[in-house]
């Protein structure tokens, strides 16, 4: 029994009720929507949003985390199947249920081997690239939706040429009631609940209020399609969809289709569980709680597991339905399992009165919902700040826009991998002196310092291994040689938290050169977990030197006059 079903009461039941009605009724048409962004029937969206929803309840850790279909997965699932299967076949959904398998099998294995940390792969450069060309593609990609027409492309390219290809079918109706569709929600993101608080209404039910938008665009727009009979003049319904809850049964699966598929749903399982994570993290410490990363990717898993048996599609944890969550009040879990409650209820009874629901209103809800994840300013903050960093984000969104999502995401990681081997493959060496009157060790660069004429104080601020061992060879032995009067070498080593094989050779090398050479090499301020490891070598043994606790110690026994030399003189620091 999970831990917060103990001592449940009815005052929990009723926030968590309240909490799961707004976000049911946001969910409703934000779930079709996603299904057929998927390139799946819209009615896999509610499918999607009932089972999965209670496994994440039972698995997850995170009280306000509210699972479903979002936009990423979707655009990211019709990006996989979309060569392979006709958008909306058998064939298709089958596949998606799929990748939901695959996707769940991944994260539960992920949490029995704690292999968590594979996110941390993906970078928040890369992240922000890859959302923020998502989303442009989701948008581009919802336009001849909007406009009444059919187009395909995973690209922008193929997007635009379609865009221009078909744009004198544009229909009339189509575009007018997806316009006002459009209007709408965006007034209403932007000024409904200001103006239900100028009503009266206290700000939590305005707020929530204003996030059902949606269901009354779905609502007006349907009513209106029906009434003026629209589609019968050419605009695109969603048309029945079943009634009832979905069978429960496992895809049908072969050897090819899961080696094909296999890598997307990796993909899948990675993007999602950063996504969920991050929503996860960032509610948890609104209220000063934490979430568990192996339990995550338990619920995570569960939650695709029962995706793939009940007709569903690849979830995780969405932003903006997890946001409402926590701001309706819901305290518990159980504000899923209440949402799974109501989605199965609508599913019971509510899709007859879906058929008119016009496909350019669910386009609008999309993009509206969307739109705020595009973040190119981003790009230039991250610019500014690191040009490597820089690079693989804009590497990342490039590559979504020109490639697909999928060759994009790969393009950004194994970009961002590689500028990380360059960067520490040439680590910050700075020749440190004695800041006068202290014990403190800075860059003769940027301070007024005292250096020692016999002993050479190197400071290391990288770890130690084997891209850059090769470097730290080289550096040294050009400062020796730019020093005839040294007799010591000290590696302050304060920044490695690490020292590999391929380190360790390079420093047996260098103390032996050094000692060809008449200088004897020491170590400082190693930390503790480094040791650990060097006292199970044979670098101290053939160091030849010592290894001190502090620079300040090793100036000391080393060469004292220049430490009394120090003691006497007044700082004079030139800049940072």
């Amino acid at each position: 029994m999970p831990a917060w079903l103990r001592g449940y009461n009815r005052r929990l039941a009723a926030a968590d009720g309240l909490a799961a009605l707004i976000v049911s009724l946001l969910l409703v048409p934000q779930s079709l929507a996603y299904a057929m962004l998927a390139g799946l029937p819209a009615v896999h969206g509610l499918y999607a949003s009932i089972l999965p929803l209670l496994a994440y309840a039972l698995f997850g850790s995170s009280p306000s985390l509210a699972v479903g279909p979002v936009a990423v997965l979707s655009l990211m699932t019709a990006a996989s199947l979309g060569p392979l299967f006709a958008a909306g076949s058998a064939e298709y959904a089958n596949a998606a249920l799929l990748l939901a398998l695959l996707s769940g099998l991944l994260l539960l294995g992920m949490a029995l081997l704690r292999l968590g940390f594979l996110a941390n792969f993906l970078s928040h450069p890369v992240i922000s690239g890859f959302i923020s060309g998502s989303a442009l593609l989701i948008c581009l990609g919802q336009l001849p939706a909007l406009l009444g027409f059919s187009a395909g492309g995973g690209t922008l390219p193929a997007q635009v040429q379609a865009l221009f290809r078909q744009w004198p079918d544009s229909h009339l109706a189509t575009l007018a009631l997806g316009l006002a569709s459009l209007f709408w929600l965006w007034w209403a993101r932007r000024s409904l609940a200001g103006l239900l608080r100028r009503l009266g209404l206290a700000d939590h039910w305005a707020d929530n209020l204003a996030r059902t938008a949606p269901l009354l665009a779905v609502l007006v727009s349907s009513a209106v399609v029906a009434f003026a009979q629209l589609d019968q003049a050419g605009v695109r319904v969603l048309g029945p969809l079943p009634v009832g809850l979905p069978s429960l049964a496992l895809p049908h699966a072969d050897g090819s289709l899961l080696r094909q598929l296999l890598p997307a749903a990796l993909l899948l399982a990675l993007v999602g569980f950063v996504e969920s994570v991050s929503v996860g993290q960032t509610l948890a410490a609104r209220q000063r709680q934490r979430i568990r990363v192996e339990r995550e990717l338990l619920g995570l898993g569960a939650a695709n597991l029962a995706a793939a048996c009940s007709g569903g599609l690849p979830v995780t944890g969405g932003f903006a339905r997890s946001v409402v969550n926590q701001q309706a009040g819901a305290r518990t879990p159980m504000a899923g399992v209440f949402s799974a409650v109501l989605i199965a209820l609508c599913a019971l009874y509510c899709t007859p009165w879906l058929y008119y629901l016009p496909q350019a209103v669910l386009a609008a809800t999309i993009l509206v919902a969307v739109w705020g994840l595009i973040d190119l300013r981003a790009l230039q903050r991250t610019w500014r700040y690191s040009i490597q960093d820089g690079l693989a984000q804009g590497a990342t969104l490039l590559g979504v826009l020109l490639l697909g999502v999928e060759a994009g995401i790969l393009l950004g990681v194994a970009l961002s991998l590689l500028l990380f081997l360059w960067r520490t493959s040439r680590p910050h060496l700075a020749v440190v002196g004695q800041l006068p009157g202290s014990e403190h060790f800075r860059n003769v660069q940027r301070f007024a310092v005292v250096q020692s004429e016999t002993v050479l104080s190197l400071r290391v601020d990288e770890s130690l291994y084997f891209p850059n061992a090769r470097y730290l060879e080289e550096r040294i032995a050009g400062l020796v040689a730019e020093r005839p009067a040294v007799r010591h070498l000290v590696l302050m080593c304060s920044g490695v938290n690490l020292i590999d094989a391929s380190a360790l050779e390079s420093l047996q090398a260098i103390a032996e050169r050094l000692r060809a050479a008449g200088v004897c090499l020491h170590l400082s301020e190693v930390k503790g977990p480094v040791m650990d490891r060097l006292q199970r070598s044979q670098l101290l043994e053939q160091l030849g030197g010592q290894v001190f606790v502090s620079h300040f110690q090793a100036l000391q026994c080393l060469d004292p006059q220049s430490v009394a030399r120090a003691a006497h003189s007044a700082a004079k620091p030139h800049g940072e």
